[in-house]
C-alpha cells in the first residue's frame, strides 16, 4: 500500500501526511511541483520527528511519477467518482492517489487511474481536508488488506 500526493498545495498538509504514512508503515510519493518550495529541510520541518520515519519518493513530475511508480493500481480519491472508497475493494499493492487542495486533478490523472473513488459526504459538503481523506482511505485499505502494523503501543 502506498499514498501518493499530486502537487499539493500546503506544507503543513504534506507534513500531517508523511506523519500519517510514517505512522502507519506506509510509504508516500509526493508529485511535484509543490504550491510551495519543497526542500528537504521543509519537508522535515512539516513532518515533525516523523520525517527520519516516513518513507518519502519524490518525483519531479507526473510523467515521472507514471514512468517509476511502484507496480499496482493507482487508485484515486475524487469526488468525480460514483463508487464509495469503503465499498471498494482494495489490494495491497496499491496506490491511493489524492490531488492538490486547491484544484484536486487533470483530466490526464484520471484518465491513467485504475479506479477512481470517494468519500460520500452530505450534501452542500464540498470536501474533507486531503490528510483527512488520506487517513480514512488508508484505514479501510489497511484494514481491508490486513495492512495495519501488528505492534500496538499504549501509554
Amino acid at each position: 500500500m502506498r499514498l501518493a500526493l499530486f502537487q499539493p498545495d500546503i506544507p503543513q498538509n504534506l507534513g500531517a501526511s508523511l506523519r500519517l504514512g510514517a505512522c502507519l508503515g506506509v510509504p508516500v510519493d509526493v508529485i511535484e511541483p509543490c504550491g510551495f518550495p519543497l526542500s528537504d529541510r521543509a519537508v522535515k520541518r512539516a513532518a515533525m520527528d516523523y520525517a527520519e520515519r516516513a518513507e518519502v519518493i519524490r518525483y519531479p513530475g507526473w510523467g515521472d511519477f507514471l514512468a517509476r511508480r511502484a507496480p499496482g493500481r493507482l487508485v484515486l480519491f475524487t469526488t468525480r467518482a460514483e463508487a464509495a472508497f469503503h465499498q471498494f475493494e482494495y489490494l495491497p499493492c496499491d496506490t491511493l492517489l489524492f490531488g492538490r487542495e486547491s484544484a484536486g486533478v487533470p483530466d490526464e490523472v484520471h484518465a491513467a487511474a485504475d479506479a477512481r473513488v470517494t468519500i460520500p459526504l452530505v450534501a452542500g459538503a464540498r470536501s474533507l481536508n486531503v490528510v483527512t481523506a488520506a487517513a480514512m482511505a488508508l484505514a479501510e485499505a489497511l484494514r481491508q488488506t490486513d495492512g495495519f502494523p501488528s505492534a500496538v503501543q499504549t501509554g
